[in-house]
């Protein structure tokens, strides 16, 4: 009989060591004696709001510092607007510190995401998106080749000006761009970096050599590509539309051709060009 009293005498022992111990862990006792008082958060913020930041913190301060949850604070600043990344950590005796690292927006990415410089995919709802970015669209399996193909794209036409404003990979693998200015450049799936170069080297001869503004290239032949013109106005006389052909290795530009519909590229002498898709 002792030996049972002595069992749940150390048994009681333990319990009034612990109890204590697990209420103050799970802020049941101790939030007004061990309060944390002070939340810092980092000052370089530009697009995260530090007062949303502040409140969504708060109620998990109020537990105390002992019994703080800060991998739950974490996980909901980690959820706010423009927030890649987050840390919350405590510090004796009353200091909660929250850091926060926003997501830098290199493009559009769809109808309602962004694309970060890290490659992070995350939703615009409630983001002011900058203006400046220019429209991805693609599979999220293909960020990579879309960003490279955007750079080397942007890049190509710097040159003459043109900024690269829209690129789509479509589910096929065709390629398409929009410029500035109004240019819709179809490039298609074959060969595509090889013939957007030839393209971007011989756009600015291209415009010089008509008044009216050039609305749509298609690039989707083996050596020459399809261009369509913007009508004249105003009861001006201009030249028909006309369809510019580029030798197979990419030389330069062969000749303006006049045709009555620029829907279809003209062959090189002894050459049928094909389209693709």
């Amino acid at each position: 009989m002792s030996a049972v009293l002595r069992v749940l005498a150390w048994a009681l022992a333990v319990s009034l060591i612990a109890l204590p111990v697990v209420a103050v862990v799970n802020g049941w006792i101790g939030a007004d004696r061990w309060p944390l008082r002070t939340l810092r958060i980092n000052d370089d913020l530009q697009r995260v709001d530090a007062q949303r930041v502040r409140e969504t913190v708060l109620p998990y301060a109020r537990r105390g510092f002992f019994a703080v949850r800060l991998a739950d604070a974490q996980a909901a600043v980690s959820r706010l607007a423009w927030v890649e990344h987050a840390e919350v950590r405590k510090r004796w005796p009353d200091v909660i510190e929250v850091h926060v690292v926003e997501h830098r927006p290199f493009a559009r990415w769809g109808k309602d995401r962004l694309l970060s410089e890290q490659g992070r995919l995350f939703p615009s709802a409630d983001i002011e998106v900058p203006r400046a970015l220019p429209q991805l669209h693609g599979p999220d399996s293909r960020v990579a080749e879309v960003v490279a193909m955007y750079n080397e794209s942007r890049a190509m036409f710097a040159h003459s000006g043109r900024r690269v404003r829209t690129l789509t990979l479509d589910p096929r693998g065709s390629w398409r761009l929009a410029l500035s200015g109004g240019i819709d450049v179809v490039v298609g799936s074959q060969e595509a970096r090889l013939r957007l170069a030839r393209f971007a080297r011989l756009l600015p001869q291209l415009l010089a050599q008509r008044a009216q503004p050039m609305q749509r290239a298609d690039l989707r032949y083996t050596n020459g590509f399809a261009i369509d013109w913007a009508p004249v106005r105003d009861g001006a006389v201009g030249a028909p539309a006309a369809v510019a052909v580029a030798s197979s290795a990419g030389v330069g530009l062969q000749r303006l051709l006049p045709v009555s519909h620029a829907t279809a590229a003209l062959p090189l002498p002894k050459f049928v060009p094909g389209v693709e898709s």
